[in-house]
């Protein structure tokens, strides 16, 4: 029974890991398992103790709540920089894409550049025959 160790000291109070210790009302108590933070009413957070002496209850929440903040702007970053990676990586160099494996739009943009160099090709045929025709016409082929 975790009161016999009411007005005694927070270490002997909580060898017992059942037992919850109040440092205001100096009160070693049952720790309640259905609640994840002792009722203020039971004990106010700031000097609410349980496994260690060392460490309320309230500079524990707030330790926790940075630790979990930074963790996950730590996760935020990391997913924008592996996005960003992979947008690197299907950047167009020399004409040939770096990604190993092309989108539909890679695709797409590859169709398009091979049709405009057949209408390229097309329009310098076109031109050579219509320069050879004038030079036959005037006599100077």
């Amino acid at each position: 029974d975790c009161r016999q160790y009411t007005n005694r000291s927070c270490e002997e109070c909580l060898k017992n890991v059942t037992c919850l210790w109040c440092a205001s009302s100096r009160r070693c108590m049952e720790y309640p398992v259905r609640r994840i933070l002792p009722p203020a009413d039971l004990c106010e957070l700031r000097s609410a103790r349980w496994g260690v002496c060392w460490v309320n209850f309230e500079a524990l929440i707030i330790a926790m709540s940075v630790v979990g903040g930074t963790l996950l702007i730590m996760l935020g970053v990391c997913c924008c920089c592996c996005c960003c990676r992979k947008k690197s990586k299907k950047q167009v160099l020399g004409g040939a894409f770096l990604s190993t494996r092309p989108d539909k739009d890679d695709e797409r943009a590859a169709r398009e550049r091979e049709k405009r160099r057949v209408r390229q090709e097309e329009r310098r045929a076109e031109m050579k025959s219509r320069h050879d025709e004038i030079r036959r016409k005037y006599g100077t082929v």
